[in-house]
């Protein structure tokens, strides 16, 4: 990955002991770059933050109103959730609304994120099902969009309308062709993209109104839906949920497998996109919060803040051992 540069640095003993490298765009809703640090035309897979990218086909098509999606529902469809009570309860009721079941999904299954409910497993002697994977909500809006569309049962497919509809949404808000794609964890394709593009589109998200055109409808629904029930995006204790929740609102933001982080910021009708290149969370949680910090969304001394940013290291006996914090000259 070409000319990343170094943004966070974990400190132990009065020592560099690691060290994160990345890039990040912020741009504005011309499609113009504001600031950039890196290289902006690194191409990379944007994985899950981009989610509702992915989701503007179930709201410009009629399927989420005519399946009277509520925005909650809306929400989930944007989330990578804990599998968490809530989150698995609203999907298990959407498939059933749909006439569906857990099986209908193409997820795939894994263990929740969320320690009550992997405790409840365990206790009960059940395995975890596709509706606790982090992306059901995802898939649960592919499945309405599906039923919309009248398509074949495996809506993951690259040629099927599903994903084809993706695709040029995709494009079209990233103002850019896709060089290739990717299958995501969830079996979903992934679509590339530069770095500038993925922020482009998350600019394209905060300038998005009521009063535009049907991609622009789309798109402010989907990003007030994730501001409003940030809980449902990713859930308690994630970066995500969190920081939305610091921000009264005014942001929404989305994390992506290895490294990837967007923000989208309808007050200064400004995008962020950035990627650590070796793919850590903490760095890109880090990052984030200090491009937030930036544009003054977000306050530096927030507790939700200052647990990624400036963090204090501590061992199991509570003892302090080290520091995360930008790197010199990055900011």
């Amino acid at each position: 990955m070409s000319q990343a540069i170094a943004m966070v640095e974990l400190w132990r003993g009065g020592r560099l002991e690691s060290r994160h490298l990345g890039h990040a765009v912020i741009c504005d809703d011309t499609g113009q770059i504001v600031e950039c640090w890196g290289e902006p035309q690194t191409v990379i897979f944007p994985r899950s933050s981009c989610k509702m990218i992915q989701a503007l086909p179930l709201i410009e098509s009629g399927a989420a109103d005519a399946a009277g999606l509520s925005e909650a529902q809306v929400a989930l469809s944007c989330a990578s959730h804990q599998g968490a009570a809530p989150h698995t309860g609203m999907v298990t009721h959407w498939l059933a609304d749909l006439g569906l079941s857990e099986a209908d999904l193409r997820c795939g299954a894994h263990e929740p994120y969320d320690r009550d409910e992997r405790d409840r497993l365990i206790r009960a002697h059940e395995a975890p099902c596709q509706i606790h994977n982090n992306c059901s909500g995802k898939h649960s809006g592919f499945l309405t969009l599906n039923r919309h569309l009248h398509g074949h049962a495996d809506y993951v497919e690259l040629d099927h309308p599903v994903q084809r509809a993706v695709k040029e949404a995709f494009e079209d808000v990233t103002g850019e062709s896709s060089p290739g794609y990717g299958i995501d964890g969830c079996s979903a394709p992934n679509f590339a993209t530069t770095l500038h593009g993925l922020a482009r589109a998350m600019a394209f998200f905060a300038a998005a109104s009521e009063g535009g055109n049907t991609r622009s409808r789309a798109a402010h629904r989907l990003a007030l839906a994730m501001r409003t029930y940030p809980e449902l995006v990713a859930g308690e204790g994630r970066a995500c949920t969190e920081l939305m929740r610091a921000m009264d609102g005014r942001v929404a933001i989305k994390t992506g497998a290895e490294g990837v982080f967007v923000a989208i910021v309808p007050e200064r009708r400004m995008g962020i996109a950035l990627k650590i290149a070796d793919g850590a969370s903490r760095a890109s949680e880090a990052v984030i919060a200090a491009l937030l910090v930036r544009l003054g969304v977000l306050e530096a001394e927030h507790p939700a803040t200052r647990k990624r940013l400036n963090a204090v290291q501590r061992n199991w006996r509570g003892f302090e051992t080290g520091i995360l914090r930008l790197a010199p000259g990055f900011l």
